[in-house]
């Protein structure tokens, strides 16, 4: 079993009120020198059998047309690292 991992972030046009605000008290907590923050969503998701190219096509579709608003959204597909070996080791 492996975990494929999909982040979905607003487009950098796209007006990110949830990370300006996060950015706004950051300084009120006491940290200071981040000039920006965005936010986003991460999808795990774990795979039964290998991970090849037929199955990441399939996830990338899920991710296009489920996971994220492709109009205001860009994502990424990756398989996480180590994930197999640790599934191997049990």
């Amino acid at each position: 079993m492996a975990r494929v991992v999909v982040d979905v972030m607003l487009k950098p046009e796209i007006l990110d009120p949830q990370g300006q605000a996060v950015q706004r008290a950051l300084p009120r907590l006491g940290f200071e020198g981040i000039s920006d923050v965005r936010q986003g969503k991460r999808f795990e998701l774990e795979v039964d059998g290998p991970v090849d190219e037929a199955a990441l096509a399939r996830i990338h579709d899920l991710a296009e047309s489920f996971l994220a608003n492709t109009v205001i959204e860009d994502f990424t597909v990756k398989v996480e690292e180590g994930a197999e070996v640790e599934e191997a080791a049990k």
